[in-house]
């Protein structure tokens, strides 16, 4: 540990763009060809480095440009500062930038990784410490043809993958042939969750939850609009299935929001989507108290941003679901490296802070 405080002496940005391996990847009204980030350093006196990662998702509202916009206004207020005090840094923070949580969530990440790593510990030591070793991993399946899908569903699942998410989009037909095709490819044994991506009007995803029974659905996430409040809370009032907020719970208010009502059983946690550890932390806290469930959702990107969501995911008690936090074994091209899919989990890395590295050039 430092004699005395160390100050943060410089940052540095950094644009990334990572191809997945299938370039017709989409969901319900969206297509990713590539993941766009930028990637925040910032440094301490003694040379010790964080890292953050800076998710550009349009339909996060969140371009590179518009994060690199963002991270170019604020990071010059954390050179000089304290590089051990997380808080006093993040209140400087949310009191110049309104909005725009991924890169709030770089900031985050990045401070939190550099004391984890002037401390020379694992980054969940502090955030509680870890309560397990390993996390299930739920990968995805992209919106396609329901064979195609089938034939994807049993790729992962030779890997060693034993929970799914599907894609669908919004048609109640198709979406059950797709369930259909998937659950008879692999069988009983894997488990299931479907993901409309906002797709649905509040009565045909009733339909949907009603009919998806069938194929042993665990979870329905996000079945109609963001701002469709009512529609939610109708959905989960009929559905045996749990449905699950993801962009309606878009920080650590609205998941207390949606609590409150009784509108939803569970949450999607995304550090981007969330605006960092501590704003994850925070809602996953208010799951806890108010008994809904809660899993560290689709932080999709480097193995850098997988990283700091794992690390604050083995820390908490009270996640109740496999997580998605290995979708970057289908992106290109990453410049970090360190974590590891074992028999569908990933175990979470026990080096110095977030514990990933840059790969040798």
């Amino acid at each position: 540990m430092p004699e005395k405080p160390l100050k943060i002496t410089a940052f540095s940005l950094e644009h990334l763009s990572l191809p997945d391996e299938d370039p017709n990847w989409k969901f319900a009204g969206q297509a990713y060809p590539t993941n766009d980030a930028v990637v925040l350093t910032l440094t301490a006196e003694d040379g010790t480095r964080g890292w953050g990662y800076a998710a550009a998702f349009p339909h996060l509202a969140a371009t590179a440009l518009g994060v690199e916009g963002a991270l170019q206004r604020i990071c010059p207020a954390l050179v000089g500062q304290d590089a051990m005090a997380i808080e006093a840094n993040l209140v400087r923070v949310q009191a110049a930038l309104v909005g725009n949580n991924p890169a709030k969530a770089a900031i985050d990440c990045a401070l939190h990784d550099l004391k984890a790593r002037l401390l020379g510990v694992p980054l969940y030591e502090l955030l509680g410490g870890k309560t397990t070793d390993r996390i299930a991993i739920c990968r995805m399946l992209g919106l396609k043809t329901p064979p195609e899908m089938a034939e994807r569903a049993q790729r992962l699942v030779d890997q060693g993958y034993r929970h799914l998410k599907l894609k669908v989009g919004g048609s109640v037909r198709e979406d059950i042939e797709r369930l259909r095709a998937v659950r008879r490819q692999v069988g009983d044994a894997v488990r299931l969750v479907a993901d409309p991506n906002q797709s649905y009007r509040a009565k045909d995803a009733v339909v949907f939850a009603q009919r998806a029974v069938e194929f042993d659905v665990d979870i329905i996430e996000q079945p109609v609009r963001a701002d469709d409040l009512d529609g939610l809370q109708e959905v989960t009032r009929a559905s045996s299935i749990a449905i699950e907020a993801d962009e309606s719970a878009y920080d650590a208010s609205s998941t207390y929001r949606l609590a409150a009502s009784r509108s939803i059983n569970a949450v999607s946690l995304k550090v981007p989507k969330m605006g960092g550890l501590r704003a994850v932390q925070t809602a996953a806290r208010i799951c806890e108290v108010a008994h809904l469930g809660c899993r560290m959702g689709a932080n999709v990107g480097s193995q850098l941003l997988a990283a700091h969501a794992l690390h604050l995911a083995v820390a908490l008690p009270n996640i109740t679901y496999a997580c998605e936090l290995a979708e970057f074994q289908k992106l290109l091209n990453d410049p970090f490296e360190g974590l590891k899919v074992v028999d569908g989990h990933l175990h979470v890395p026990e080096g110095p802070g977030v514990g990933v590295v840059r790969r040798a050039s």
